[in-house]
């Protein structure tokens, strides 16, 4: 607290990952300690960091990588880690729960404690990203998080594009939203580049809710052996940290490491967030429609 203000700091990290879990794991640990040095209180890490993005090809041998949420091993040394340097750290993994298995996310506090987990709600399936092969519907609904630092949003990379889920997460407090990312080249359409589309989509979401917004992406060339052959997808990364009104603060370029860093007043924040009058002004009573799929106004 400063003259009444609450200063946090974020950051957002950005790497090439090997298929090696230790490697891949020192990778983010380092990187995670150059944003501590950096002033950083809550640190993202780009999501399913353990190893190479594997959804591009539907492959039995693939849900070895899942791991139940009970003594995760990943998730057990990210929280010795935030312990030691009083960080936030939300740690994105492949979660095997019984019969069912999610891309999952659980926030570590900087005392070390695990505040809780999300599982990806919005499932994507298209060439080089067939999440819907290895993943379940997430469960849990949108959730906030009240850290040492502050309450925070998580979603995961799909969930990104849908206005909704950020909506959700700052009607319920969220003063941060945080999503980890892998997104790349479209194996199918070679000119096809989304990173421009998909900065400003959370740029929206930043600018609509004004709160501040940091997403985290890999990058490097990941090749996938597929039940057709191999598939290739290049990471963008263009990892990037948005303030409230969707201006962006700290960017990484497409090739490059980063941690990124930026600091907020979030006691500043909130009184414009309150004065702006999107949140005093909004109507609940006219969105039903958002509850159907197909814009009807009453049930069938």
């Amino acid at each position: 607290m400063e003259n009444g203000s609450r200063q946090v700091v974020v950051s957002a990290l950005q790497f090439a990952c090997t298929d090696d879990v230790p490697t891949n794991l020192a990778t983010a640990e380092r990187l995670v300690r150059a944003a501590h040095a950096k002033g950083a209180n809550i640190i993202l890490i780009q999501e399913l960091f353990e190893g190479y993005y594997f959804c591009q090809a539907q492959r039995e041998d693939f849900f070895k990588r899942a791991k139940p949420y009970k003594d995760h091993p990943t998730i057990k040394r990210m929280q010795e880690l935030a312990k030691e340097l009083s960080v936030v750290l939300p740690v994105s993994f492949f979660e095997e729960a019984n019969n069912a298995h999610f891309n999952s996310i659980t926030i570590i506090d900087a005392d070390g404690t695990d505040l809780g987990l999300y599982r990806k709600s919005h499932i994507p399936d298209g060439p080089g990203y067939q999440e819907k092969f290895y993943f379940n519907p997430g469960d849990t609904g949108f959730k906030v998080f009240q850290t040492k630092f502050a309450k925070i949003g998580v979603a995961i990379c799909w969930d990104q594009w849908f206005p909704e889920a950020a909506r959700c997460m700052a009607l319920q407090g969220a003063e941060i939203l945080f999503y980890p990312t892998a997104i790349g080249s479209e194996p199918q359409d070679e000119g096809l580049d989304s990173r421009e589309h998909w900065q400003r989509v959370m740029q929206g979401h930043a600018g609509a809710n004004v709160v501040p917004l940091v997403a985290s992406n890999r990058i490097g060339k990941e090749n996938i052996e597929t039940e057709h052959g191999k598939s290739e997808i290049t990471f963008y990364g263009n990892s990037f940290i948005a303030g409230p009104t969707g201006e962006i603060v700290a960017a990484a370029n497409d090739k490059d490491e980063a941690v990124l860093i930026a600091q907020f007043d979030l006691d500043k924040i909130k009184s414009k967030r309150s004065s702006w009058g999107v949140f005093r002004d909004r109507r609940p009573d006219l969105y039903k429609v958002l509850l159907t799929f197909d814009g009807s106004k009453s049930s069938p």
